[in-house]
């Protein structure tokens, strides 16, 4: 499978991460995972679509577009995150309530925002295409969600 080279970088990202997230908490851990699954992510989305010269120069540019405005959610991510592991042993109810709200909120605005891009990848590439990078990038981020997700311990 084309998504094996991203896997790898996933699990040798994490393990470090992991270690590092044992001995210090999470503060950045999380914001490091992502950055080194990025650096692979678009390799593997252009192995996978096999673009033409002339799809290339359409599509980049959205995705680059795409990738910029997902940096918010990402950075709310890792504070909402930074948050949980700041307060993981006095966690009030009502830290709980307003940490949760915001990782809705978060999902929300991320899915608003896969689904305003793809809808503008698939008026510039042929449709198999802009399936196939659907397909890549919901694999891509939910393989980085359990990443990152696996690392944080569950609320008590």
């Amino acid at each position: 499978m084309r998504l094996a080279p991203l896997a790898l970088a996933l699990t040798l990202a994490v393990l470090p991460v992991m270690s590092h997230a044992q001995n210090s908490g999470l503060a950045s851990d999380e914001q490091i995972l992502i950055k080194q699954v990025n650096a692979d992510k678009k390799a593997v989305i252009a192995a996978n679509l096999g673009l033409t010269e002339e799809e290339s120069a359409k599509f980049w540019p959205i995705y680059d577009e795409y990738e910029r405005a997902t940096k918010p959610y990402q950075d709310r991510l890792a504070a909402n995150i930074n948050n949980f592991a700041e307060k993981y042993d006095s966690l009030s109810d009502a830290d709980a309530a307003a940490m949760l709200k915001e990782k809705m909120a978060i999902e929300d605005g991320r899915n608003a925002l896969r689904q305003k891009y793809t809808a503008k990848i698939a008026k510039v590439l042929p449709a198999k295409k802009a399936l196939r990078y659907a397909q890549v990038e919901t694999r891509i981020q939910l393989m980085l969600a359990r990443e990152i997700y696996g690392l944080i311990p569950l609320a008590r």
